[in-house]
């Protein structure tokens, strides 16, 4: 079995991702398989596990991955058709009951769940997830722009404790500045978005800007970002950005090298990619992966890099 062969052998969201962005079939073929997210697999059981008050884990948002914010974020990963039937009445639920009450600062209580909080993290994936599902999240795209430091970047520690940027929090508000651009937002984002990916280029997705050196570690979480997860969440790793930049199908530069490299040297000799880590917390389902053993989403991604890279190099 081929490293491909075993991708499609996996869930319909592994699928439909495969026979898009690797095999490059027809997009009818595409389009039914995506459809089964909904029906079969981790879509829909994800989708089975929402409270008829709209909450996935009982919260907009919590420290678990259970929750009403994490369940969309991994569902637009999936690739739930935000058209289908299933998502839409599930994201209806959201929008008509769901408020941050409890779970942000307190002067946001009685904001809507996709107006969003106040930390650019949560806000940025709260923003990818609105814009994947047909939400107008203009005024929170609105407030992201007004948030980037002068580095190019975000962090949820402006303005009071840093003014230097997260490569955390840049990645996540990059994500849903690129998500509502595809979704056909109004405001104008392209110009923000390039000085985020800058912000993350010039440091070679790993390296301090002031001496050159890479970072060993997040200072905050210690992931190390050369360690690849998924789900990552609010954390970066090197994966995850290189599959940012492939999304946006920029030109791959000599500033991407050295990460590409690294990916390359993690490839098994049977073609797959390995669970390097997982982020401790309540998972809202089991995606059936264990840290050191052979990875579909890491897998999926790596093929998915590489290909941009070759495809445009």
């Amino acid at each position: 079995m081929t490293a491909v062969d075993w991708l499609l052998d996996g869930d319909p969201a592994i699928r439909w991702q495969v026979l898009q962005d690797v095999e490059g079939v027809p997009p009818d073929v595409v389009a039914a398989e995506r459809a089964r997210v909904a029906t079969e697999g981790w879509g829909a059981a994800l989708l089975s596990r929402q409270a008829a008050n709209g909450r996935w884990g009982g919260a907009a948002w919590n420290h678990g991955w259970d929750s009403t914010m994490h369940v969309l974020w991994l569902l637009a990963h999936l690739g739930l058709d935000p058209r289908s039937p299933a998502a839409t009445a599930a994201v209806e639920r959201v929008c008509d009951h769901v408020t941050w009450r409890g779970c942000g600062p307190p002067e946001c209580d009685d904001h809507p769940f996709f107006a969003g909080e106040l930390e650019p993290c949560i806000n940025g994936q709260v923003a990818m997830a609105g814009a994947y599902f047909g939400q107008d999240v203009s005024p929170l795209i609105a407030r992201l722009l007004s948030e980037q430091l002068p580095d190019g970047g975000w962090n949820c520690d402006a303005p009071h404790e840093s003014t230097r940027s997260s490569f955390n929090t840049t990645l996540c508000v990059l994500e849903a500045l690129l998500q509502y651009e595809r979704s056909g937002g109004q405001i104008t984002t392209m110009p923000a978005r390039h000085r985020g990916q800058a912000y993350l280029l010039e440091r070679r997705l790993g390296r301090r800007r002031s001496t050159g050196e890479p970072i060993a570690a997040d200072r905050k979480s210690g992931h190390d970002w050369r360690q690849f997860a998924f789900p990552a969440w609010w954390h970066d790793d090197v994966l995850r950005a290189l599959d940012y930049l492939a999304q946006t199908r920029v030109t791959p530069d000599a500033r991407v090298d050295e990460a590409l490299a690294l990916v390359q040297s993690r490839r098994s000799s049977d073609g797959r990619w390995v669970l390097d880590a997982s982020h401790a917390g309540t998972m809202p389902v089991d995606l059936g992966e264990r840290v050191g053993e052979p990875s579909r989403w890491n897998t999926l991604r790596a093929l998915r890099v590489l290909g941009w890279y070759e495809r445009n190099r």
